[in-house]
């Protein structure tokens, strides 16, 4: 009777070992087996969610099967059990065990946003309500109500953001994206005007801010950007009106069809620099950090006041009239090969 008991005992425990193993292994294959999506995908758990709630919630988008043994995985990986809310990208490569690392570490994926150089705030406006990820509050307000919720003493908010690419999480507002950018710009302006050349017809460091705003319209060209300044900053000593075709653009605001003809160069508006004398009133568009430094620092011993267009990219430099008017033909024959 104890041999007949004692061999259903050790044939028990062998079951059991088996039959133990056998979970293991099918739980393992589980935590290791790949989500099912072909692209990145982004997935928010919600506040509150523990550890059944998110196998739910990827079983629910079915990138993940179902399996008896489910309620045993925080028994076996205790150390993923401590789900935080957020919203999460997965990826393709990623496995079940993987993306629940990535839910107990909390690290949120990190949306961005590209603002370009040279592009205007309506622009901004449009981009940032096109983002899904973003809290709006900014809908519907015009642009000094936008000044006041961020607290600039500007009721015109061109140029005061710095043109770059910024990240964030969800549940950022389009206010706070906002912030960031009129703080960065901020101290860039500042860090540049501080280490400023000596002696440039620039009141202040918002002037310098036109300025900029004017040479990133210019050029995309980075060689170029100091000596671009330099003519300006040239024919501002000279008390020359700038004659750049971007200010002339930028107040024909809605009116601009693509062309710049001869009545727009003579018809008068706060921004039309064939008009008006020195500056523009503001910035005309974002600037970044390499338009601003060469407004503060521009080329030294330059005594260009003109250029054009060389038709082959970039621009050519002339220090009299008779030079531009010569590059300005050439210019032209480019065109006409074209």
């Amino acid at each position: 009777m104890i041999k007949k008991l004692l061999a259903v005992i050790i044939v028990a425990a062998i079951v059991i070992a088996v039959g133990s193993q056998y979970v293991l292994s099918q739980i393992k294959q589980y935590v290791e087996l790949p989500v099912n999506i072909e692209q990145a995908q982004i997935i928010t758990v919600p506040v509150g969610s523990g550890f059944s709630r998110a196998l739910i919630l990827l079983q629910e988008k079915q990138w993940i099967g179902d399996t008896p043994f489910a309620r045993l995985l925080p028994k076996l990986y205790p150390e993923l059990t401590q789900i935080k809310a957020g919203t999460y990208q997965i990826r393709p490569e990623m496995s079940l065990y993987d993306v629940l690392v990535l839910f107990n570490e909390g690290k949120e994926h990190q949306f961005s946003i590209t603002f370009v150089e040279g592009s205007q705030f309506k622009e901004w406006i449009e981009q940032i309500a096109n983002e899904p990820y973003l809290i709006h509050k900014l809908e519907g307000l015009s642009e000094e109500e936008i000044a006041k919720q961020l607290d600039v003493p500007y009721t015109k908010l061109e140029g005061l953001f710095l043109a770059e690419t910024y990240h964030y999480t969800m549940g950022t507002s389009d206010i706070e994206l906002l912030k960031r950018a009129h703080s960065k710009l901020n101290k860039i302006l500042d860090k540049h005007w501080q280490s400023r050349q000596e002696k440039l017809p620039l009141q202040s460091a918002y002037e310098a801010l036109i300025l900029a705003s004017i040479i990133e319209k210019e050029t995309a060209i980075d060689d170029e950007r100091e000596r671009i300044a330099s003519v300006f900053i040239n024919r501002l000593n000279k008390g020359m009106r700038l004659q750049t075709d971007p200010t002339v653009i930028y107040g024909l605001g809605e009116h601009y069809d693509g062309n710049i003809r001869k009545k727009d160069l003579r018809t008068p508006t706060p921004y039309n620099t064939y008009v008006i004398n020195g500056l523009p009133p503001t910035p005309i568009a974002m600037a970044g950090e390499a338009s601003i430094q060469a407004a503060l620092n521009p080329e030294k011993n330059s005594h260009y006041l003109y250029f054009v267009a060389s038709g082959k990219g970039g621009h050519v430099f002339s220090k009299t009239l008779a030079e531009h008017n010569s590059a300005v033909r050439a210019y032209l024959r480019e065109l006409r090969k074209k």
